[in-house]
């Protein structure tokens, strides 16, 4: 058995389409692995606090050399990266917002890439970072309002979106991510629904991989 962890970053609800293909995903998942389980965390609607001058020196200090309240401030990263190393797979909903991440989802990240934990720091050594999280494999579905920021599409190069979550989370040691683009939201119409369509069908695709299915045992 395997333990999915989701995790939807846009504010909307019902208007979402990051949020409804993610639920289809975990649907289908959930559908031909019944033993496995699901752990939701909405950053949309409940969003991790960002980073404070107490929480920088907390993360910094030597887990024995910490104060009762510096334990206390970094209880809720705690269970964030807790949370993540009991998880086999992430499936994320992200909107492009301004071409990156929403700020919710980088609150997120800022709140699991922690020195000690998801990765070591040894300024000695000649590859001073080392990953600390391996074993998992991230889905991605990414929401547009224009179309064509996937690989090789017109605007590629304005995508900040997947180079930095790929950039973050092969940091920590994720490094299997795949991702799903749906676009065309500002159009609406047909030229928004085919984009859906496709989406719709890579979401089907990626749970019936073999690969996903060996992951869930």
């Amino acid at each position: 058995m395997a333990q999915l962890l989701q995790l939807d970053a846009s504010p909307r609800r019902s208007r979402s389409h990051t949020r409804t293909l993610v639920g289809e995903f975990v649907a289908r998942w959930s559908e031909g692995r019944p033993g496995d389980t699901v752990i939701r965390r909405d950053l949309g609607h409940e969003p991790p606090p960002h980073l404070t001058e107490e929480w920088i020196a907390a993360a910094f200090t030597p887990p024995g050399a910490r104060t009762p309240q510096m334990r206390d401030t970094l209880a809720y990263s705690d269970q964030l990266v807790d949370e993540l190393f009991a998880s086999d797979v992430l499936v994320l909903g992200v909107p492009m917002y301004n071409f990156g991440v929403p700020a919710m989802l980088k609150a997120y990240i800022d709140q699991i890439v922690r020195v000690g934990r998801t990765f070591s720091f040894d300024p000695e050594a000649a590859a001073p970072y080392t990953p600390l999280t391996s074993g998992k494999r991230a889905f991605v579905i990414v929401g547009t309002g224009d179309a064509g920021y996937e690989t090789g599409g017109p605007l590629a190069s304005m995508n900040h979106v997947e180079p930095y979550l790929r950039t973050a989370l092969g940091f920590i040691g994720i490094d299997e991510v795949e991702f799903v683009y749906t676009g065309n939201d500002e159009f609406g119409g047909e030229r928004l629904q085919r984009s859906l369509e496709r989406a719709r069908d890579r979401v089907a695709d990626l749970t019936l991989e073999r690969e996903v299915v060996d992951l869930a045992g």
